[in-house]
């Protein structure tokens, strides 16, 4: 029955992408705003058909941590149900994403309309120099930018080294962070077809504010954050994840 389920969300999931993705290339004389209000609806529809289909909830913890203004949401990265949820969770968005998702047919063409900074992972400073220029931009245009300093999904039970991208990107710019915990991973796996029946557990940390403190100090200081609340999502501290495991990541 879970491989049903799951089979009826994943073509709906496809089918509903391409859709959505045909009406962004119509919307591209629109203004961003307008394209995002209409693009984003495919993730509120997906979060939808998750929970009717697949019996996955959420739970959100820490609204109120939101900010009225801009912020670099640093988030766990864990499963591809946080890139919906964190569109419907937060105001409106950019993300850093690897430049390849841009290539993929549908999906990549609704994903380029929505002003991601989409990096080359193997460039380097180029790469952390991109992230920095564009994401300040994005930020004084009034947008939310949504990194995973992880870089990569990583499985349950485990975390990643941070990158510096986006730690460095909140001190060059004044613009506060606000760390995402949460442990979707259980539910919809890591490269997993089949969608586990649960209540996904989403945490919003504090606002952090950058003064005094240098890139390094607050990527350290998101992590220790990190690691304490995926320690209480799921009950045990978790392993760090080796590079080589991981694979390299910048940005």
């Amino acid at each position: 029955m879970l491989f049903i389920r799951s089979l009826i969300f994943a073509f709906l999931h496809v089918t509903t992408a391409i859709l959505f993705s045909l009406l962004g290339v119509l919307l591209w004389p629109f203004s961003f705003k307008v394209r995002y209000k209409i693009i984003s609806q495919w993730a509120i529809s997906n979060l939808w058909l998750l929970e009717k289909i697949c019996g996955i909830r959420y739970e959100v913890e820490g609204r109120e941590n939101i900010p009225e203004e801009p912020c670099i949401i640093l988030c766990k990265h864990q499963s591809s149900w946080e890139t919906l949820a964190l569109q419907v969770i937060f105001p409106p968005q950019v993300w850093v994403l690897k430049r390849e998702l841009l290539w993929i047919p549908f999906f990549g063409w609704g994903l380029a309309l929505l002003k991601p900074i989409a990096i080359d992972r193997g460039a380097g400073r180029a790469a952390l120099n991109q992230v920095v220029e564009q994401g300040k931009e994005r930020l004084s245009s009034g947008y939310c930018v949504v990194v995973f300093p992880e870089g990569t999904r990583i499985q349950c039970g485990k975390m990643g080294r941070f990158g510096i991208g986006g730690a460095k990107l909140a001190v060059e710019s004044g613009f506060p962070v606000v760390p995402v915990a949460h442990d979707a991973g259980k539910a919809w796996r890591r490269h997993g077809f089949i969608k586990y029946p649960d209540v996904i557990k989403l945490v919003i940390g504090d606002k952090i504010a950058i003064e005094g403190q240098t890139a390094a100090e607050l990527n350290q200081q998101v992590y220790q954050w990190m690691e304490q609340k995926m320690t209480l999502l799921e009950g045990h501290k978790p392993v760090l994840q080796t590079r080589e495991k991981q694979g390299v990541q910048r940005g």
